[in-house]
């Protein structure tokens, strides 16, 4: 099998988890919907969905176009990259539950999430993003996509993390996986 083939279907690959990712939100957001849950920060969200979208797509793009060969030096470190990349970001949702979404949804009066990764890093989730938006195109020789994917990315995470921050100071401080009820990424 061509490096090109294996490549496009790990890129494919990512693309499923994020439609799987968008049902869960989906189902999610209604939940919350349901509990009082206020959604926050709307307008950088298309923003999102488009640097998403891009990486993606500048992935394939940048391989298929500029011919880029596959190192295996920097491409297995970085396959394992997006691995530990999609580990994290599914043990994320599962130590939110109901509370994980793609976008900015708090619930009044519920207990900010502070077990499972959280209970080391403040947004674990963004730390998935950042790691696969390296990783991923460099697991195929796709540098100027990492570094585009990269600089945009820590554009808006800088924003939305601090609109997060600001939602999240309405909860409750504390609490374990068993006690929650929505709120972040």
């Amino acid at each position: 099998m061509r490096s090109t083939t294996a490549y496009y279907g790990l890129v494919a690959a990512v693309g499923v988890e994020r439609l799987v990712e968008l049902v869960v939100d989906r189902r999610n957001r209604r939940w919350a919907a349901e509990q009082g849950g206020v959604e926050t920060g709307v307008g950088h969200y298309p923003a999102m969905v488009a640097l998403h979208t891009g990486l993606l797509a500048g992935c394939v793009l940048e391989v298929s176009r500029a011919r880029r060969p596959f190192v295996p030096a920097v491409g297995w470190p970085a396959v394992a990259g997006v691995v530990a990349a999609q580990g994290l970001r599914w043990w994320c949702i599962r130590t939110l539950g109901r509370q994980w979404s793609t976008r900015i949804v708090v619930i009044p009066g519920a207990q900010r999430v502070t077990s499972g990764p959280y209970r080391v890093i403040p947004h674990p989730n963004y730390v998935a993003v950042a790691t696969e938006g390296v990783a991923l195109p460099l697991a195929h020789s796709a540098g100027v996509t990492a570094t585009v994917f990269t600089v945009l990315n820590a554009v808006l995470l800088r924003h939305r993390i601090r609109l997060e921050d600001e939602a999240l100071r309405s909860l409750r401080p504390g609490t374990t996986a068993e006690e929650e009820t929505p709120e972040r990424s």
